[in-house]
């Protein structure tokens, strides 16, 4: 195998709150009459695999390629399977109170997977806000009463959010997604979670199911604020699953991709190309999603001014 960056094709996800901002902002490429939520960018779960749509290996997934490349690919310390999950998010309404357990409740539940995440706000309408965490001294019995009362959201931390900002939501942590927000968010592979309350709207003239049993077992009631940290530069995100670098660079510049270490880069803004001394040239855009094997060994050149997601594990 001769290592090259990966481009990936997207898996689209039809949604209740989902909108257009991925096609208008990202230029996704989906039906206009279609409202999408999220934008799968790179996945590797049993009923979710990304194809790669470039090079040697395009049409192939990510699994495929893992199978006989794991070294190659993650480098020398990791072993398959993939250990992340890259999506984009459109929220034109706002998601569902949720949360995803941690590896506890895992195993107190005994089923679903632990899922730890970040979001970073890449547009943000005006007055646009996250939900993220309960108020200080919140108990679980008060957080059940609010879910038949309806008031949950009244023990949430209400946060408004502005683009640039990056906001990490480990396992166990209660949130929702407000709307008017498009998002990158960078997550373990896990697809599990648990609704608690849905603002009691309907699709297709019922609700949406709840998981209130599971959420309670998975909440972290006395989370301490100082878990949910926000950051806007540098090194955004530093946890034992991953971590999540914002990078910047001016038209014409270049950064140099050292070998040794998997990367996967979401373009922000701008655009340009990746290439080595080996292997064909890749552009890039914004709203692409490019996997760089630990092999590969090149750079990113810039075009224009870019802002880019460096994410390692």
């Amino acid at each position: 195998m001769i290592p090259y960056p990966f481009k990936f094709k997207p898996i689209y996800k039809e949604l209740i709150w989902g909108g257009h901002k991925l096609a208008n902002i990202l230029a996704k490429d989906f039906p206009k009459d279609k409202n999408i939520g999220e934008s799968w960018e790179l996945a590797d779960l049993t009923n979710d695999k990304t194809q790669i749509i470039n090079g040697e290996f395009a049409g192939q997934t990510i699994s495929d390629v893992l199978a006989k490349y794991p070294q190659q690919i993650l480098g020398k310390n990791y072993v398959p399977p993939f250990g992340l999950l890259i999506k984009f998010i459109d929220a034109a309404d706002v998601l569902s109170v949720q949360v995803h357990p941690d590896l506890e409740a895992v195993k107190k539940l005994k089923t679903g997977s632990l899922k730890t995440e970040c979001w970073y706000i890449i547009d943000a309408e005006k007055g646009a806000c996250i939900y993220k965490g309960l108020k200080t001294g919140t108990t679980r019995e008060q957080f059940e009463k609010s879910i038949k009362d309806g008031t949950c959201a009244e023990l949430l931390n209400k946060i408004p959010v502005q683009p640039g900002e990056c906001h990490f939501l480990p396992a166990g942590t209660v949130h929702a997604i407000g709307a008017g927000l498009l998002i990158a968010e960078i997550q373990t592979p896990s697809d599990t979670t648990y609704r608690a309350f849905d603002w009691n709207r309907l699709q297709n003239g019922k609700p949406r199911q709840l998981h209130v049993e599971q959420a309670l077992e998975s909440i972290h009631f006395g989370q301490n604020a100082d878990e949910l940290p926000v950051k806007s530069t540098g090194r955004l995100v530093d946890c034992e699953y991953f971590k999540v670098d914002k990078i910047t660079a001016k038209a014409k510049s270049s950064n140099i991709l050292q070998n040794g270490i998997m990367k996967v880069i979401m373009i922000i803004k701008g655009k340009g190309q990746i290439s080595s001394a080996n292997v064909e040239s890749v552009d890039f855009s914004k709203g692409e999603t490019i996997l760089i094997p630990a092999a590969f060994d090149g750079k990113m050149t810039f075009s224009e001014d870019t802002e880019y997601l460096l994410t390692i594990i």
